[in-house]
This record gives C-alpha cells, structure tokens and sequence, in this order.
C-alpha cells in the first residue's frame, strides 16, 4: 500500500525542516544511496543555480531512471573539489524495483566520476543529517621535492619538508568535544560551533604521502581544511606545537591557520 507523506510529514528535526519531493508525495520507500564521486570537475554537492555539481548530476539520473522528478538529500555538502568515497544520499520514490537494484540502474546513468556503491531502502523516518553519525574523512598532503601527475587530482602538493610526527602531536588538542569557532569559515551559518574529534591522526607513507585522517560527529564548514591548513604550519616549523591548542582556546578565526585547498579532501564514510 502506498504511504502517503504530507507537508507536515517531513523529515524533521529540533523544528527544522527537512524534505519531501512535492508538499503532500506518494511513495513506497526510502533509499539510502551511498555515493563516491571525484569532486574535481564539480562546484561541490548541492545543487546552484549555473553551476555543474553532484547532486544535480544524481537527480538527473534518478528522474531519468523512474520517470519522475525526483529530488534528493545529501548528508553531507561538500564542496567545490572535494571528494568522497562514501556520501550519503536519500530519496522517496513509488516504485516496485528493488532498492537493491537501483544503483546498477543508477551507474548506467550516472557520469563515470560518480558511482552509487550502495543502494538500500531505510524506514521512512531515517534522515541522513540528522541521524547520530560518525564522519570519517581524510586530507591528503605530497609531501616532497617534486609533485606527481598521477596524484595530483588527489592530494594537495606542499614541497617544503613537513614533520608528520609533529604534526600528529599538535593534533591531539582538538580530540573531544570542544568550541570549534577558531577551525571554522567565517561564513559558517549554524547555530553552534561545538563539535566532537572522536579520533585524528596523521602519517606519512612511503610515497610521502601526509594522510590526516579525522573522525568525528559532524564538522562545520570549512573546519577539516583549515586544520589540515593550521597543522602545515606547524609540520613545517611555522608555528610551535602548542599553536593548535592555543587556537582552539582563543575561539578566534585568526588564531588558526589558513584554509588547505580542496583537492586533498576526501570523505571516506558515513556511519549511523
């Protein structure tokens, strides 16, 4: 039988409004989709106006698949040039293909640089943003004398000498629940910039490859790049170790480093 979603039926959390394809929608299912994409020719994830991007790219697909308009709700919004493995995505829809199936449907239709790993149908009350997460990401930093061609879609290229140990220690302050205004954009619109690090870490390889891999419940924006950013400056002598944790303390943008670009971002997975 089908379930009928009206406006007052939205997904919905602490008042805010969250989606429906249409004020009163019939539908059978959610599908959760989970979503990897290099970000490197898009204008980030959420649709704008004249701007090529991930999610417009995928409600193409999707419409072009049911024959409806279909809309979409990402978990989390990257931006312009940021990658991921596993973004999240859900949708309604009246349909009796299996959710399963749909991303076989989905890849034929999608471009190559984004590819479904994952369909799944979810019950109607699962929002991708305002479930209990853990965000698993990762900035990626060459860290030698030449930049490589074969890497450079992926990592940010930096060629003086970083001291990924250092690095590692200084990034120990932000681990915990804390005041996360100093790591944020200015531009950042929330209501709280209170956050929590569950876990970070940073190595190199043996291709000198600085991996800073971040594990937390939600990040603010701008907030991975702009540690990667503060931590360079540390890892390169910049700034004392100390300089992370005094940041943190003084709640100030201009206390913290500068924002890293995007192409060394990745979103590795979402866990509810």
């Amino acid at each position: 039988m089908k379930r009928r979603v009206e406006k007052n039926n939205k997904i919905t959390k602490n008042g805010k409004e969250g989606f429906a394809l249409s004020e009163a929608f019939f539908g059978n299912m959610r599908v959760k989709l989970v979503v990897a994409y290099d970000g490197t020719g898009y204008c980030g994830w959420q649709v704008q106006p004249n701007a090529n991007t991930v999610q417009e790219e995928l409600n193409k697909a999707l419409s072009n698949l049911f024959h409806t308009p279909i809309q979409t709700l990402g978990a989390s919004r990257t931006d312009s040039g940021v990658h991921a493995k596993g973004n999240v995505a859900v949708f309604d829809v009246d349909s009796r293909m299996p959710a399963e199936k749909i991303s076989y449907a989905l890849n034929q239709r999608l471009p190559d640089d984004i590819v479904i790993q994952e369909s799944l149908e979810v019950p109607q009350d699962f929002h991708p943003r305002y479930q209990k997460t853990r965000k698993v990401y990762e900035y990626k930093i060459l860290n030698r004398r030449f930049p490589d061609p074969i890497l450079a879609r992926y990592t940010y290229f930096y060629h003086h000498a970083l001291d990924a140990d250092r690095m590692h220690r200084a990034a120990q302050a932000l681990v915990g629940t804390h005041d996360f205004t100093s790591f944020a954009s200015i531009h950042s619109q929330t209501d709280s910039f209170v956050r929590t690090i569950y876990q970070i870490s940073v190595t190199r390889d043996e291709q000198d490859v600085i991996t800073i891999h971040v594990e937390g419940d939600g990040f603010l924006y701008n907030q991975i790049r702009i540690i990667a950013g503060s931590l360079i400056k540390v890892g390169a002598g910049l700034e004392p170790e100390t300089m992370i944790g005094d940041a943190l303390e003084a709640k100030d943008r201009q206390c913290s480093g500068p924002t890293a670009p995007p192409e060394g971002l990745i979103l590795l997975r979402i866990d509810y």
